[in-house]
């Protein structure tokens, strides 16, 4: 009775140690969980893609629609660009599915005013003028986007001032047409916008019509395309004021 009182407390330790339950690790983090852990330096980056990170750009959708590739938000200078990342940047705009409604409309523009008369007003003609809209377009952003940046070692992303008023800016915008920054850092003529959208309007001969197959409409081409340009780097400039003012969200 006395031995089995004495060693009663250490039995009951004993038996109690062995019936609690061991210990578990910390539960994983909701980012552990969804295969997405968070390293050191990905702050402000998780959702971004692999192009986006690589480059320092943000692919904010225009309107939830219009691709906006090649655009650096609240950064002044980055790593240059290797020639691989400008002609991903490239591939990446022009075959977003954000385009081919874009091209779609020019082409129905077209039909409408039946443009080039020579095609008609078939469902064939429309597909020649959306091949040849997607083709101008196409091809123009690749010459100044990855073809002649790498060449003439230019920087083809557009990096948004984001401060100062509406004159400020809208002059930033249309500058960018004519001043860019070369892969050292510093800002020159942009020779990868003229020449680039001069080659691309000279190649659309090629598939254009005969009688359209003219100085005039070459000029017409080229100028379309600056244009275009110019307006894509106004809407890159002041789309996230839109996205907060108007459709009332802080981040794409």
């Amino acid at each position: 009775m006395g031995l089995w009182a004495a060693a009663s407390p250490a039995l009951a330790q004993q038996l109690a140690s062995q019936q609690s339950p061991a210990p578990t690790s910390d539960p994983p983090s909701p980012s552990a969980k969804n295969g997405r852990e968070k390293k050191d330096g990905d702050v402000g980056i998780v959702g971004k893609s692999k192009l986006e990170k690589e480059t320092g750009t943000v692919n904010d959708r225009i309107f939830e629609v219009i691709p906006n590739y090649g655009t650096v938000e609240n950064a002044s200078a980055l790593p240059p660009l290797t020639g691989g990342q400008k002609f991903r940047l490239a591939t990446a705009g022009v075959f977003d599915w954000g385009a081919y409604p874009f091209n779609g409309t020019l082409s129905a523009i077209a039909q409408a005013r039946n443009d080039p008369k020579e095609w008609g007003q078939s469902w064939d003609a429309y597909g020649k003028r959306f091949g040849a809209n997607f083709a101008d377009n196409g091809i123009g952003t690749y010459m100044t986007t990855a073809l002649f940046p790498t060449l003439l070692h230019e920087d083809p992303r557009y990096y948004q001032q984001g401060k100062g008023g509406f004159r400020r800016r809208a002059y930033h915008a249309v500058n960018r047409l004519f001043v860019t920054r070369t892969d050292s850092g510093h800002d020159r003529f942009n020779y990868s916008e003229s020449i680039g959208n001069a080659v691309a309007a000279a190649i659309s001969n090629i598939y254009h019509v005969p009688g359209d197959r003219t100085a005039s409409r070459n000029a017409t081409t080229f100028a379309f395309l600056i244009v275009y340009d110019g307006l894509s780097n106004g809407l890159k400039e002041f789309w996230p004021d839109i996205r907060r003012k108007v459709f009332h969200k802080n981040t794409p």
